[in-house]
């Protein structure tokens, strides 16, 4: 639907490009300033937060070791400390993992920003009744964006660095870990889940545009449930705890996601609401 300016004329094509160029503009504007917070807390954000999954007593290793102490588990979790060192091998490898950790710490930061700056830009094609929902919106979306990248942090990582620091195919070997490694890692993982956790705000989208529905969802359920666990399998170490423990969450997402799917399909759809509008014009 065309988005209309003050006059009610109907925007152009060139209009809309111009429209989405200062979104992007002040998106990178949000991310500057968060990442120029993040530079100013680099020490608290490198010592406290990437690195400190490094640890053996990081909260999440307590937390499996405990759990691998009661059920007779593996008790890798256990280290007094963790088999492998970060290094530097690249001259400007530092200031290089300063400026792009600042900046992805940016992006994070400003999430509910540049949200915000995506609904003003789709909101003039919507009706009056889905406007009502723009803090609903944001607040959700920033939420479920949130704890996934807590997710990915506070499990994925911690059971993924746990697995490959263990995994030994020679005692010659040493894990010498590049700090790019290390950090891509952390940041990939937390990023990824904090994507993937806002798939009921897309389901809400596609359900509005009529692409899905409740009982497409429902159909392939069992499709979903199988790439879930492809999902998870891939993500994390190979075994069967740690693929429950990633899967629930994203499991559990899926059915939320046909409930939202099934309250916007007893809503009336779009066309039925132009009718009406234009009606009562």
């Amino acid at each position: 639907m065309a988005k209309t300016n003050k006059q009610n004329k109907e925007m152009s094509f060139l209009d809309h490009l111009e429209e989405l160029r200062w979104l992007l503009i002040r998106a990178s504007a949000f991310i500057l300033g968060g990442g120029i917070i993040a530079f100013i807390f680099n020490d608290f954000i490198f010592n406290k937060i990437i690195f400190a999954p490094k640890n053996s007593n990081f909260i999440t290793y307590r937390f499996f070791c405990k759990i691998a102490k009661k059920f007779n588990f593996d008790d890798s979790f256990c280290q007094q400390e963790l088999p492998f060192e970060i290094q530097n091998r690249t001259m400007d490898g530092q200031f290089s993992v300063l400026i792009w950790t600042s900046i992805t710490a940016g992006f994070i930061i400003s999430v509910p920003f540049i949200l915000w700056e995506i609904w003003k830009f789709i909101s003039p094609a919507l009706y009056k009744k889905e406007k009502k929902y723009a803090k609903f919106f944001i607040v959700i979306s920033s939420l479920l964006f949130f704890i996934g990248v807590l997710f990915g942090y506070f499990v994925i990582t911690p059971l993924s660095i746990n697995f490959l620091t263990n995994l030994e195919v020679s005692s010659l070997i040493k894990n010498q870990i590049d700090i790019n490694s290390y950090i891509g890692l952390v940041k990939t993982t937390s990023l990824a889940c904090g994507l993937v956790f806002e798939m009921p705000i897309i389901i809400y989208f596609l359900s509005i545009m009529g692409l899905v529905s409740p009982q497409f969802l429902r159909e392939y359920r069992k499709y979903a449930i199988v790439l879930i666990l492809i999902l998870a399998a891939v993500i994390t170490p190979p075994d069967i705890i740690s693929q429950i423990i990633v899967s629930i969450p994203l499991l559990i997402l899926y059915e939320i996601s046909i409930y939202i799917s099934k309250f916007v399909q007893k809503k009336p759809s779009l066309d039925e609401k132009k009718s009406t509008e234009i009606t009562n014009s």
